[in-house]
């Protein structure tokens, strides 16, 4: 067995907690394994293609596999508290999006504080929701429905596919910042309302852009308004909510996050290699081609943004009554 002498001891016991936390330099050859890429929704579905997209070019920019993993379940909330009980070495992370600060508030028993409980550590992407209405709805603008709805308190359906996703809460924070009062019909996702939309039994759907647009620029379906606060280009005649609505916007967002702890370096290293993915025009045109645009941020910028998503929906979610257990 190898002796060490005294000073020799002391050197190692003053370094052994840097080794085993992190300190300065442990990242200078992180990853040396895969990184378990948690995603808290269904294969095929925005969340899930997204990762993948940087997934991809992260094992490139990195040089270790991103295994892509859905974790699905209860809004998304499964997934990320799988996140947030992973060691805080940077091999878990997590994809986030808005659900993650709805669902602080709209959960009534939630087993973490996001905001409290993770590490931020990069913007990806953010894209618009749509207002779609059938293509014979009587109103042909948004100032029209609104008339509309405060002639017909509570009869108008509108649909989403599901409580408590950012279409759904796109909805009740239109309602609320008109005085309207609108029935909010949930889906199994977006596609079963969108075939009811397009057959007339639902009037009125919120959705991700993306899964509108095809049917938007073939006619089939009119947008009374996307959610963001610019116009997008690829629907340059759509106007946004916020015309007629001042003050209103809604911006789909997304990010990565790990657990709570991860050493400063590796977060550096990790948000600069997301950042460099990002301003590939590669990425560029693929985000582009989603309805959407790379949202390159740094971990102090992207933790500010969850934190003030946080407050702005618990305020939706408390105006409009909602809960789940």
């Amino acid at each position: 067995m190898m002796c060490l002498g005294a000073g020799a001891g002391r050197l190692l016991a003053l370094l052994l907690p840097l080794l085993v936390a992190g300190g300065p330099g442990y990242a200078l050859d992180y990853p040396t394994r895969p990184v378990h890429f948690i995603v808290s929704f269904a294969a095929g579905g925005p969340n899930d293609t997204i990762a993948r997209i940087l997934g991809q070019y992260l094992s490139e920019q990195l040089g270790q596999q991103f295994i892509v993993e859905d974790h699905v379940g209860a809004g998304g909330n499964i997934g990320m508290q799988d996140v947030l009980a992973a060691a805080p070495d940077g091999y878990t992370i997590g994809f986030v999006a808005p659900n993650n600060a709805i669902n602080a508030t709209l959960f009534e028993h939630i087993p973490f504080d996001f905001v409290h409980d993770s590490t931020p550590i990069a913007g990806t992407m953010k894209l618009a929701n749509v207002m779609d209405v059938n293509i014979d709805f009587p109103a042909k603008t948004l100032a029209e429905f609104i008339a509309m709805a405060k002639a017909q308190p509570g009869k108008i359906n509108f649909a989403s596919g599901g409580v408590g996703t950012s279409p759904h809460m796109s909805g009740e924070l239109l309602a609320m910042m008109t005085g309207i009062k609108l029935t909010h019909v949930p889906y199994r996702g977006t596609g079963p309302a969108m075939t009811d939309l397009l057959g007339g039994q639902i009037p009125v759907l919120f959705d991700n852009l993306p899964g509108s647009m095809q049917q938007i620029k073939a006619g089939r379906i009119r947008a009374l308004g996307v959610t963001t606060k610019e116009r997008v280009a690829s629907l340059p005649d759509v106007p946004t909510i916020g015309e007629t609505v001042p003050g209103y916007e809604v911006s789909v967002w997304f990010g990565i996050s790990g657990p709570k702890g991860i050493p400063p370096d590796i977060v550096a290293k990790l948000n600069a290699a997301i950042n460099a993915v990002l301003a590939n025009p590669k990425i560029k045109d693929r985000f582009h081609d989603l309805g959407g645009e790379v949202m390159p941020m740094s971990p102090a910028e992207f933790g500010h943004l969850v934190a003030d998503e946080t407050a702005k929906w618990a305020k939706v979610v408390k105006s409009a009554g909602l809960k789940v257990e």
